[in-house]
């Protein structure tokens, strides 16, 4: 099976910053897409960004700018780069990866979600 941890969530103050990560292991082949989403009381899960195996990243329109996503692929982990925060981006964080991993009848396809990791801005 596959497991994704994630860390780095924390109480910050408008405008500090925070690094989050995301640890995917198991029987992992290959890692395609790895995002992060986010979800407020009361509110939707939302995606925050993305970024594909070959780079190419995807933020909201409301995190361009403050936001930095990165990956490691000999780690098989997703960072998130939060800079500039703001009380409104106070959420849990959650980290999907799509992936494929090996099975005993051949490899298979599969998207996986972490646990969450709570973001506090608040003075």
């Amino acid at each position: 099976q596959v497991q994704l941890v994630e860390s780095g969530g924390a109480l910050v103050q408008p405008g500090g910053s925070l690094r989050l990560a995301c640890v995917a292991s198991g029987n992992i082949v290959s890692i395609y897409t790895m995002g992060w989403y986010r979800q407020a009381p009361g509110k939707q899960r939302e995606l925050v960004a993305t970024i594909i195996s070959g780079g190419n990243t995807n933020y909201a329109d409301s995190v361009k700018g403050r936001f930095t996503i990165s990956r490691d692929n000999a780690k098989n982990t997703v960072y998130l780069q939060m800079s500039s925060l703001k009380p409104e981006d106070t959420a849990v964080y959650t980290c999907k990866t799509d992936l494929s991993r090996s099975t005993p009848i051949g490899t298979m396809r599969e998207i996986y979600w972490g646990q969450g990791t709570q973001v506090t801005v608040s003075s």
